[in-house]
């Protein structure tokens, strides 16, 4: 699989791996590749069938086995919008979404364009560390 983009070529996705401690196998870094060449949410059903559909023999537990490793190590984010699927967003940046109901798309949201009044304290010896947020849009009727 042949990317254009130099941050997304394997050598950039190895680089990248490894910054994150994890071994760049050559499944993996196809995986990367496909997810890391441009911002993205994708389910792990869709990065299967974009691999299988370039060529790729691999099985559905490496890509969900490879997806968690790599959001365990910081290199993706894994979202939970509907409660039907787990969602794999290559930007790690602070952000929050929009979720088109209809279609199932999540467009990002940038922080500075949401602002909370407050938040409540959290539990005694606990501390806030992100907040998740999904806007569920449909079309006006």
């Amino acid at each position: 699989m042949e990317l254009s983009t130099p941050q997304a070529g394997s050598g950039g996705c190895e680089r990248r791996l490894c910054d994150c401690g994890i071994r760049p196998t050559a499944q993996r870094v196809r995986i990367a590749g496909l997810l890391l060449a441009e911002p993205q949410h994708r389910s792990a059903e869709q990065i299967l069938d974009s691999l299988r559909s370039a060529g790729a023999r691999i099985s559905k537990a490496t890509v969900y086995n490879t997806l968690n490793l790599f959001a365990e190590r910081g290199l993706i984010r894994q979202l939970s919008v509907d409660g039907s699927r787990a969602w794999f967003d290559s930007n790690v940046e602070p952000h929050y979404h929009f979720h088109d109901e209809s279609s199932g798309a999540l467009i990002d949201v940038p922080v500075p364009a949401v602002e909370f009044s407050r938040l409540p304290d959290p539990p005694p010896g606990m501390q806030v560390m992100g907040i998740d947020l999904v806007i569920r849009l449909r079309k006006k009727m």
